[in-house]
């Protein structure tokens, strides 16, 4: 199959037939995507694991105050912890993505974080989600995921449970308008 342009930079939104998916009502930040595959970070599913409870397993001292939601960053490698952040810093296993989005992999930034010393705006995730080459690609001609570029307004500033609905609006479309049935013009 023919690779798709690059969607790095790009949030996959799902459709509806993901319904009983992991993905269900996802909206995933494109780190990278290339002919071998892809790699992102869900953005908008909650865990119920606390900053604490991550701080205090890697006996990392906590400021008090600072308590980040913890997100579910995809299915793949659940116990990896990924902070996405728009200041660049001078952290260790840092991936730039673009000069607004880096997404960094070190305890360094963590402590940072727990400090009250690290970026001002960022994203905390366990886990990726990954797809094998072509994979992402076929999804996208089946209609199971709709892509918008990203913007630091919907990374940093859009609240996660606001996220699905605000990346939709921005396509120009209303979640109730959605169908599960695929289709081609």
């Amino acid at each position: 199959m023919q690779q798709l342009n690059s969607l790095k930079n790009h949030l996959l939104i799902a459709m509806p037939q993901l319904g009983d998916d992991w993905f269900a009502g996802t909206v995933t930040y494109l780190c990278e995507h290339s002919d071998e595959g892809a790699m992102g970070i869900v953005l908008n599913k909650p865990l119920a694991v606390t900053f604490h409870d991550i701080c205090e397993q890697l006996e990392i001292p906590r400021m008090a105050g600072v308590d980040p939601q913890i997100l579910a960053g995809g299915p793949v490698n659940p116990e990896a912890g990924f902070i996405l952040h728009r200041q660049q810093g001078n952290w260790g296993s840092t991936l730039n993505i673009t000069e607004q989005a880096h997404l960094t992999s070190s305890k360094d930034i963590l402590k940072a974080i727990a400090g009250g010393s690290g970026p001002r705006d960022y994203r905390l995730a366990l886990g990726y989600a990954g797809w094998d080459a072509d994979q992402l690609d076929e999804e996208i001609r089946s209609n199971s995921w709709l892509t918008l570029e990203a913007s630091g307004e919907l990374l940093f500033e859009t609240h996660p449970e606001d996220l699905y609905n605000a990346a939709l609006a921005k396509l120009g479309i209303s979640p109730e308008f959605l169908s599960s049935d695929a289709g081609h013009a």
